[in-house]
């Protein structure tokens, strides 16, 4: 066989493999594996079909209705699709301690259940950041900038200090 044909061949098989994997990805049950999420309205639309099972309650943080009491580790607030006063909002209770970035307006993605009362029920708090850096600008002081980052967060949040 001469080096030619042998090149050839290998090259015929690596993509007889990646063609059968993309196959595979492609037409396999990969959708049985994926979490979608719900927005409040879709929830809510649902009914019954609502009630009781894990779901996953994607929005925003609706102003002004977080309440948290680090006592008790209770937090009560509002997940909306968006910011409008119109949009639908579903109660959100949790007793899990919120992750640091937790604040009005932010992204999140609650995992629990829904019951009858309209509660939603969360036993995971997922917050949606964005992952873009913004270096100190030149002549800013590191800790200067990093300090007004944590404060203008800290201020944000209902959490009382």
């Amino acid at each position: 066989m001469t080096p030619v044909v042998r090149n050839r061949l290998i090259a015929l098989g690596a993509l007889l493999v990646a063609g059968a994997g993309l196959a595979f990805v492609a037409f396999g049950n990969i959708g049985d594996n994926l979490v979608y999420y719900w927005s409040p309205a879709e929830m809510i639309s649902q009914g019954e079909k609502a009630y009781g099972p894990t779901i996953r309650l994607g929005g925003v943080v609706k102003p002004g209705s977080i309440q948290w009491n680090a006592q008790h580790t209770s937090l009560k607030f509002q997940v909306s699709t968006d910011h409008t006063p119109e949009s639908v909002a579903v109660t959100v209770q949790s007793t899990e301690v919120p992750p640091a970035m937790f604040r009005e307006g932010i992204g999140v993605v609650v995992e629990g259940t829904f019951d009858k009362s309209q509660v939603f029920s969360s036993n995971r708090l997922m917050v949606n950041h964005s992952n873009e850096y913004r270096a100190p600008k030149p002549g800013e002081n590191p800790r200067e900038w990093k300090e007004s980052v944590t404060d203008s967060s800290a201020t944000a949040t209902a959490r009382p200090q």
